[in-house]
């Protein structure tokens, strides 16, 4: 009885999954589909152009190898990458291309046991360090407690519980957070990944600006090591990226984000952005990634009124055990007062 093209995959992740690491399996071989098999041709869906380039680079020797033991030394594969998930009613774009790396063995040139190398490079720790650790780069002292509620945020700040409560699991993904200076962006999207860490010891949780997401790429690229950074962001289950608007100004690490986005979304990872603007203001960004912005929520934070801005500052300091001094009190009140216009 001839095997459909799903036991045959299901053969192959039999095996796979025995030889690469637990996390690698989880990247880069759970997200995969079987499609068809026809004339000893399985065809697999893979969510992304980058996630078939980086099969076939690394990968592709124990995909071969697994595949002719299931269905001959004639076997062979195609991917079906998906190009364009689709929005407003679009169906989603594909295209189909050969599994160019099985023209190169034979079955005899393989032997298992396989070892595979892919040791992935973490930018936030210092090279040579075996066991991959990040931190997440959050200030404890930002906290969802610590931000008042009010009319000026209401919506965002019961957006960043709920998308804390399930991270990945809700229509606000991405979570975008805009406003001007100084109304709390960073605080609130750091205390939503620190109510994260709280609420799901387990997730990876991982802050950071824009500008050092800009750097590392850079210094990446400069190494020849993209797919190494890549690769790390992916692992994140809960991203959170600064001031987006800088990204106007560098090119290719946006599309290095819009890999990294691509597969997080598509793995129901969480991605919390923020920006001094909402996204369809946002000049110099991508209108691939300006679109995959708008498929969450996107909330705006508005000048506080004097309550709930003076409210928020006291609670900080009650929270790092220390008492606003009268005068200090009475300097800062009258400085809310005058940004909100009371």
């Amino acid at each position: 009885m001839q095997k459909t093209h799903e036991q045959v995959w299901n053969s192959c992740l039999g095996i796979i999954r025995d030889i690469v690491e637990w996390q690698h399996f989880k990247t880069w071989f759970e997200p995969i589909q079987p499609i068809a098999l026809k004339d000893n041709v399985l065809t697999i869906h893979v969510p992304s152009q980058f996630f078939y380039e980086y099969l076939e680079e690394h990968y592709v020797n124990l995909l071969a190898k697994t595949l002719k033991r299931e269905l001959g030394k004639e076997a062979r594969l195609e991917y079906r990458i998906m190009v364009d998930s689709g929005s407003g009613g679009n169906k989603p774009l594909t295209m189909d291309v050969s599994g160019q790396g099985f023209r190169t063995y034979s079955n005899n040139e393989m032997n298992f046991p396989l070892v595979i190398h892919n040791p992935v490079k973490n930018p936030f720790v210092i090279p040579g360090l075996k066991k991959m650790q990040v931190d997440s780069q959050l200030n404890p002292i930002y906290t969802i407690d610590a931000f008042v509620e009010g009319d000026c945020n209401r919506v965002v700040r019961r957006a960043g519980k709920t998308v804390a409560e399930k991270p990945g699991s809700t229509s606000f993904n991405p979570l975008v957070i805009y406003g001007g200076v100084g109304l709390g962006k960073t605080h609130l999207a750091q205390a939503v990944g620190n109510e994260v860490t709280r609420l799901h010891p387990n997730k990876v949780v991982l802050y950071v600006s824009s500008e050092k997401f800009i750097n590392q790429f850079q210094d990446h690229s400069r190494n020849n090591a993209i797919n190494d950074f890549i690769h790390f962001y992916q692992l994140i289950d809960v991203l959170i990226i600064d001031d987006i608007q800088f990204f106007s100004r560098a090119e290719r690490t946006q599309d290095a984000l819009f890999a990294i986005f691509n597969h997080l979304h598509q793995s129901g990872k969480q991605l919390i952005l923020t920006s001094d603007k909402p996204p369809k203001d946002l000049e110099g960004v991508q209108e691939r990634l300006l679109s995959r912005f708008r498929w969450g929520l996107s909330a705006d934070l508005q000048y506080r009124t004097m309550r709930p801005g003076w409210r928020s500052w006291r609670k900080r300091c009650a929270m790092m055990g220390s008492k606003c001094p009268k005068r200090w009190s009475n300097m800062s009140h009258t400085i809310f007062r005058v940004m909100s216009g009371n």
